[in-house]
């Protein structure tokens, strides 16, 4: 008898035919690749079609994949990742899109097919500089509107780009360069070689 996986993964194979890029299973748990040009489309069929019927979108994230095992994931750097529910057949299902262009990252927004994409779309925005084409209102929702960069990105410099500081003589907060040191992250901890073999006496 074909575990659950299976059987999820037959029917994708059977509704999205050629839209489908990819699947694969880890842990019982499905992912998806679909092309970016397939997203509205393959979107739709995963909601209406009877053997799918992911009416719910629970999360939205974006992924940078730079410097990830020898290079970019597949050749390409962004991607966003969306996780449904479907009530009727309690399953999950994860859903990968690559954005083609790493220059200027963007897929279609699905807020037309799952609404609850509004605010997950901006957060992926904000932080990794995904462009959702199609949202009514993609601005930034976590950092200030000033804000320069996108600090999810891997070469976003720990540190920042710029700070805010009340200038007295011009009565007014403003933006500079950042002052501050680089941070390292990595504590600078010496020990003795073949430290883990080291026999501990017990008195």
């Amino acid at each position: 008898m074909a575990s659950r996986a299976e059987a999820l993964t037959a029917a994708l194979q059977s509704v999205l035919g050629d839209k489908l890029a990819g699947v694969s299973t880890a842990l019982e748990e499905v992912t998806l690749v679909v092309k970016a040009e397939n997203l509205s489309a393959a979107a739709v069929l995963l909601r209406d079609a009877p053997e799918l019927r992911f009416e719910e979108l629970i999360d939205l994230c974006g992924v940078d994949y730079q410097d990830y095992g020898d290079g970019a994931y597949e050749g390409q750097r962004f991607a966003a990742v969306y996780h449904l529910l479907s009530i009727t057949h309690n399953r999950r299902l994860r859903l990968r899109v690559f954005c083609p262009d790493d220059g200027f990252p963007g897929v279609d927004s699905v807020i037309d097919v799952w609404p609850s994409a509004s605010w997950y779309e901006r957060e992926a925005f904000d932080l990794y500089g995904i462009v959702f084409t199609g949202h009514p209102d993609l601005r930034r929702i976590l950092t200030d509107y000033g804000f320069v960069g996108h600090p999810f990105r891997k070469d976003f410099p720990l540190s920042g780009n710029v700070e805010m500081r009340y200038d007295p003589d011009q009565q007014r907060v403003i933006y500079q360069p950042v002052t501050i040191e680089p941070r390292e992250i990595t504590p600078r901890i010496v020990r003795v070689e073949n430290y883990a073999d080291t026999d501990v006496k017990k008195s």
